[in-house]
């Protein structure tokens, strides 16, 4: 009986409310003998009648026999049992059981009245011991608050002092328990009576700027100190309790002498004679007649009935009088709620807070766990129901995709918590077997989506939590840790270390094991270097989190600083700190602390050589494990005795050939140990150096980019180790994977400073394992920042390092595309200027290996011979020298392999040294009868006259003109202004050489605006004003009648001729304002020759006599031009 309403069928549907069960009236002597006191006026816990000696100090005195039977009867038999068992019952007895039967732990009222749940998965475990009852277990009373109604009888409360959570942070100030402590405080709870197990008051809500105050009623029943069934007049729609009805429990629980307590009203009614209970009833009616006027009149006309159903019924109803034997005992737990909520959540796909929500809705459930409360499996089952209902599934299904990354999460905890009920120590075998059967029925739904990766072959073990058979082989390392998990969700914290104990000890036979296994096949394997043997099965990342689970249940036995769980803000996250404990006495190694053990547990996991799983979700969950188990390892103070741990595992990892992920020699596709060695470096390094960095540059390896797949070992006589048949893996996470590779490097280049010989090592390592030019340039400029810092002097040994990974990030990227290249090119020549001048001459003389002769000639020479560099490198004169040198060199070759893109850079370079400028200059005028461009020759001839040649510049724009073909409608080319400037040039140098170019021009230049303009110019000024030494300029204008300007006067006249009748074939009438402005242009082309006006009035009259067609337009020429 005293723990069968834990173990009702928790699947099937609740039963009526207990708290109208149908009471019958007992003979006068069994209850009342006479001269008893009256029950109507105070008793015992009531107002009216003090069970304490007026003067007695509460504090000291002792529990009374009674109240010690009381409050075992209270907790444990329904109130009816107690009524058929005894057949006279004293009214005192009666009291001290209505009294003591309101629940005691403040702890389960917050419990239903928020979501947070500081501790996470294990928290509180400690805090219910193997056996007791979940009444009278819990945290110890509060500072400063009431003693619980456990205290002594009638010991006054001190409820009005505020707990300890009164200055909790604000995140938690509006959930309803931090509320309704706040009602309680200010005086809000009044008019509190109990009646039997009816529990009512008012609570009020202070006015507000914007509410005035409200005041409401609130009404409790309970039953073997849980709260059966609340109602409030606010009208709370929610899963758990609101603030009134938090503050009236407090009220009941910090101040239960304030409370005024009757018996059952049924109790109260068989006291009176017949004109009491008719007078009682009138009133009643009176003062409700508006309620229940109607609802009297109908039962009574039921009694008076001898043939109505109430009459076939003994006794009647009472609210008060506490549940039937028959009834559920279990906290009021709002199921349309929960599936309201939980339906909302997923509709909204994981969003606007909803994954977090659900995730407070799962720890709610391990809270209940925990607490050994049966909602906490009724809770799960109508989550899940609402899961399966969640109409997404189906869609995915129809569709063929996967579900969301934030589903499937929810779906992981989802599924761990189900092993957590079926593993519960105490769950009846009938009741583990109906679990089963529901977990089966919802799996053969068409919509249960399957497990991620390669875990699916492990759903039967859920099995194994029924009763196993006598063999006594090691049980399945997942399966084991789950039943960890459990006996920590449900309480059971001394057992959960007791077996943590023994798993760690059959995993360390099993190491050992291992290592001998290794040691007889270590020549062999390392002679071939490969090898298929693997775990397909790894811990980290696992659906049950075994490691996890192992290491939470051994630290949470070491926590000093035990938060409160009044504490529910969320938002105080402080660093928990952990004392060493030793081991339970009896245990093989009784001097080891269950801290060292939570260390050793957790390298061991990580350190497992695993095969990488199939499938993106998967593999991402295996690299988030790995980080929160790192996570929860960083928050361990390192001191000698697990620095001693460390040490021991880290060698006994190293040592662990094919079996660890980082032996010797591991399968291919083996999950790299990148983030986990990063860890153990840094853990090392303080203690012992030369293993942290033997440990890192062991991991540093990723032998899916490396090794090549070959056939093996395939076969070996340990049951743990499969074989993974050869095939191309698809590891989606590999780009996260690579950049934790390039972070160890990082850190290990970072503690290496000033080291030559491990900044040596670790470089070797850098350059044969990183594969990707991006993540080794990172690290490049990794090591350079750190080599150059601002503050302290430079590091040499750190920057020939960061100089040799940015050599070899140019000779990987110089024959493929990407995007940073211009950036590593840039950052390659800072770097090589901070080692210093042979670093530059080393770059300049093998160009060729490192960089395009663009990239060569425009950045890194012309940085290298810049006056900031030179500024930078304090060189004397022979320095200066040999860089310009090297530079001059690296310009004519890069030159002659591509003119195109180089010949300019050259020209640049070259200018100091006439010799190699006259090279440079060659290359550039044999390249232009080739394949450069007009544009490059027109910005090569610039240069040239920018820097005095007039004559050579006009040479490669003449060559340029040869190249350009600018068409009749091309009024906006880019080549107009080199076309411009060419002639301007020509004309310049005198009329020899325009008579030369205009040629060129009239062959290449068809469009009329750009020819009126080149004419216009040339008439402006005489010819020969550029002062070439040996010519004289005539100072004449010369004219459009004579050569060479009349050879570009008609190819202008004859360009608009062309044009004009190219307009008008396809012109519309919006653009013929436009083409009246053209003609006006031509007119003035036209009239520069003397008979220009005649020959302008004869191609109008043309023009008129072809397009008369077009009427309007005709008319707006007669209009212009007559």
């Amino acid at each position: 009986m005293a723990e069968g309403g834990e173990r009702e069928e928790l699947l099937s549907p609740p039963p009526v409310s207990p708290a109208k069960r149908l009471c019958s009236w007992p003979s006068p002597r069994a209850h009342h003998p006479r001269g008893s006191p009256g029950v109507a006026s105070g008793g015992v816990g009531g107002v009216g009648g003090s069970a304490l000696i007026p003067g007695a100090r509460p504090h000291l005195q002792p529990e009374s026999l009674l109240d010690c039977a009381a409050k075992t009867v209270a907790e444990k038999w329904a109130y009816e049992r107690v009524e058929e068992r005894f057949e006279r019952i004293p009214e005192p007895v009666q009291r001290r059981i209505v009294y003591w039967s309101f629940p005691r732990n403040e702890r389960q009222i917050c419990m239903y009245s928020s979501f947070q749940d500081r501790g996470g998965p294990g928290a509180g475990a400690a805090g219910s011991a193997a056996g007791a009852s979940p009444a009278e277990e819990g945290p110890p009373p509060l500072p400063g608050a009431a003693a619980p109604a456990g205290s002594a009888p009638g010991a006054p409360a001190a409820g009005a002092s505020p707990g300890p959570g009164a200055g909790a942070g604000a995140a938690g100030e509006g959930l309803p328990f931090r509320r309704g402590i706040r009602l309680l405080d200010s005086g809000s709870v009044e008019n509190v009576l109990q009646v039997g197990f009816h529990l009512s008051g008012t609570v009020t809500e202070p006015a507000t700027t914007s509410e005035p105050a409200m005041t409401y009623k609130v009404a409790i029943s309970f039953d073997r100190c849980k709260i059966t069934s609340v109602t409030c007049g606010c009208g709370n729609k929610d899963i758990f309790y609101c603030a009134h009805v938090v503050a009236l429990s407090l009220y009941r629980i910090r101040k239960p002498d304030q409370v005024k307590l009757r018996l059952p009203i049924s109790e109260t009614l068989f006291q009176m004679n017949r004109d009491q209970l008719q007078k009682f009833i009138q009133y009643l009616i009176t003062a409700h007649h508006t309620e229940v006027l109607p609802t009297a009149q109908k039962l009574a006309d039921e009694i008076l009935s001898s043939n109505s159903e109430i009459n076939q019924v003994n006794g009647a109803p009472d609210p008060t009088a506490g549940a039937s034997i028959d009834d559920e005992n279990c906290w009021h737990l709002d199921e349309e709620q929960v599936k309201e909520q939980v339906k909302l959540f997923l509709s909204q796909g994981g969003y606007y807070g909803s994954g977090k929500q659900l995730n407070s809705m799962f720890a709610k459930v391990r809270e209940m766990l925990r607490m050994r409360d049966s909602n906490g499996a009724r809770m799960l089952t109508l989550i899940t129901e609402q899961f399966m209902a969640d109409p997404r599934l189906t869609l995915w299904r129809q569709q063929g995709t996967s579900m969301t990354d934030k589903c499937r999460q929810l779906w992981d905890e989802l599924g761990a918590l189900w092993v957590c009920i079926i593993l519960n120590p105490h769950c009846k075998l009938e009741e583990k077997s109906s679990w089963l059967q529901q977990l089966q029925k919802w799996s053969d739904l068409d919509v249960c989506p399957l497990e991620d990766g390669n875990y699916g072959h492990e759903l039967p073990n859920i099995t194994n939590a029924l009763p196993q058979s006598t063999n006594h082989s090691p049980e399945h390392v997942p399966t084991a840790c789950a039943r960890v998990d459990a006996l920590r969700s449900h309480g059971y914290p001394k057992e959960a270390l007791r077996l943590t104990v023994a798993i760690i000890n059959t995993l360390r036979l099993q190491q050992q094991r291992q290592l001998e296994i290794y040691k007889h096949q270590k020549k062999e394997l390392l002679h071939r270097g490969t090898t298929t043997i693997t775990n397909l099965e790894g811990w980290v990342g696992h659906p049950l989190d075994p490691i996890g689970c192992l290491f939470l249940t051994l630290t949470e036995a070491c926590r000093l600083n035990d938060d409160s769980y009044l504490e529910v803000s969320d938002m105080n996250e402080s660093r928990p700190l952990y004392q060493h404990v030793p081991v339970a006495a009896g245990c093989p190694n009784s001097s080891e602390s269950y801290l060292s053990l939570a260390l050793e547990v957790a390298l061991m996991g990580m350190g497992q050589q695993r095969v990488m799983p199939e499938g993106l979700y998967a593999q991402d969950k295996v690299c988030r494990n790995e980080e929160q188990l790192l996570s929860q390892l960083q928050e361990l103070q390192l001191d000698n005795e697990l620095v001693q741990t460390l040490q021991k595992q880290c060698i006994l990892l190293l040592e662990g050939g094919p079996f660890s992920g980082l032996g010797e020699v591991i399968h291919r596709e083996s999950v790299p140990m990148h983030t986990f060695a990063k860890y153990l470096f840094s853990a090392l390094l303080p203690h012992d150096p030369d293993l942290s960095y033997k440990l890192a540059l062991r991991a540093m390896r990723l032998p899916v980019l490396e090794n090549s797949t070959s056939a093996g070992d395939t076969s070996h006589p340990h049951h743990m180790v499969s074989v993974v048949p050869s095939r191309y893996p698809r590891w989606f996470t590999l780009g996260h994977l690579e950049s934790q590779q390039c972070e160890l490097a990082s850190t290990m280049l970072t503690a290496a400073k000033g080291d030559t010989v491990r900044l040596r090592t670790i470089l070797e390592a850098i350059q044969k394992h990183i594969h990707s030019s991006s993540l080794i340039f990172k690290l490049a400029q990794d090591a350079f920042k750190i080599a150059t810092p601002t503050d302290s002097s430079t590091d040499s040994t750190l920057l020939n390092v960061a100089l040799e990974l940015g050599l070899q990030v140019m000779r990987m990227t110089l024959s493929t595309l990407n995007w940073r290249r211009r950036e590593m090119v840039r950052w390659l020549v800072t770097c090589a200027t901070e080692v210093g001048v042979r670093a530059l001459v080393s770059i300049l003389q093998s160009w060729y290996t490192l960089f395009t002769p663009t990239e060569a000639t425009s950045i890194v020479a012309a940085t290298a011979v810049s006056h900031t560099t030179l500024l930078r490198l304090s060189l004397d004169y022979p320095q200066r020298e040999e860089l310009a040198s090297c530079a001059r060199t690296l310009a004519l070759q890069c030159a002659m392999k591509d003119p195109q893109s180089c010949a300019l850079s050259a020209l640049t370079l070259c200018e100091k040294d006439h010799i190699a400028f006259e090279a440079a200059y060659q290359i550039a005028i044999d390249a232009a009868t080739g394949g450069m461009t007009h544009s490059q020759l027109f910005t090569i001839a610039r240069y040239m006259e920018l820097r005095g040649y007039p004559l050579r510049a006009f040479k490669l724009a003449s060559l340029a003109m040869s190249h350009l073909n600018l068409a009749y409608n091309q009024d906006t080319h880019p080549a107009i202004n080199d076309v411009l400037w060419a002639c301007a040039l020509s004309h310049s140098l005198g009329k020899n050489e325009l008579a030369a170019l205009i040629p060129l021009v009239v062959k290449s230049v068809h469009c009329a605006t750009v020819l009126s303009d080149i004419l216009r110019r040339c008439t402006v000024t005489a010819p020969g004003l550029a002062g070439i030494p040996g010519r004289r300029s005539s100072g004449k204008l010369m004219s459009t009648d004579k050569a060479p300007l009349r050879q570009l006067l008609d190819a202008t006249i004859n360009a608009y001729i062309n044009t004009t009748h190219s307009r008008l074939t396809h012109i519309s009438p919006r653009h013929y304002g436009e083409f009246i402005e053209f003609l006006s242009k031509a007119r003035e082309t036209f009239l520069l020759p003397q008979d220009g006006h005649l020959q302008f009035a004869q191609f109008i009259d043309n023009l008129k006599q072809i397009y008369k067609g077009k009427k309007k337009l005709m008319l707006l020429v007669r209009e212009r031009f007559g």
